[in-house]
């Protein structure tokens, strides 16, 4: 007895943008099959950036002794005195993340707060009794992965700006 064919064996002629092949797949902008799931994601993403960034310029001597506590703190107050790394971590964390929360240039919004995320983590979480907020900010920075590789997707000022701005 011989069983259906699953999908991987099934023969069926190729639609749509891919039946033109690789190449052509490559040239159009990304697929984005949850446009809206898509512009949640990055704006719920960016509210920690928002909010982390507000308490940095905000409640900066607070942010400062924990730099200065922090097992590893140390590398990061070698580099320049804690008040100012604060400071310009809290301006970078309120860019990166109204950038992200717009979606405006988005894959620099994202990057820039890899750049900040990384050196916070090494400095802050590692040497931490409890790995959550480790593993936290590696999941963090996962999630900017996505958006500095991928883009806003197509509800985004990017998009607007580029003229993708029509419903997917």
């Amino acid at each position: 007895m011989t069983s259906p064919p699953n999908s991987s064996t099934r023969s069926t002629p190729a639609r749509g943008p891919s039946a033109r092949g690789p190449s052509a797949r490559s040239a159009q902008a990304p697929a984005w099959p949850r446009p809206g799931a898509t512009a949640l994601f990055r704006g719920m993403l960016s509210l920690i950036f928002l909010v982390a960034g507000t308490g940095h310029v905000l409640n900066t001597g607070h942010i400062v002794g924990r730099l200065l506590e922090a097992q590893y703190g140390f590398l990061a107050t070698a580099i320049a005195p804690a008040r100012p790394l604060v400071l310009l971590a809290g301006a970078a964390l309120l860019v990166g993340g109204l950038g992200l929360l717009l979606g405006f240039r988005t894959r620099w919004a994202a990057g820039l707060l890899i750049l900040v995320v990384l050196p916070i983590t090494i400095t802050i979480q590692i040497g931490r009794p409890t790995l959550g907020p480790l593993f936290k900010n590696v999941a963090i920075m996962g999630a900017l992965l996505f958006f500095a590789t991928h883009g806003a997707g197509p509800y985004s000022a990017d998009a607007f700006f580029s003229g993708r701005h029509e419903s997917p």
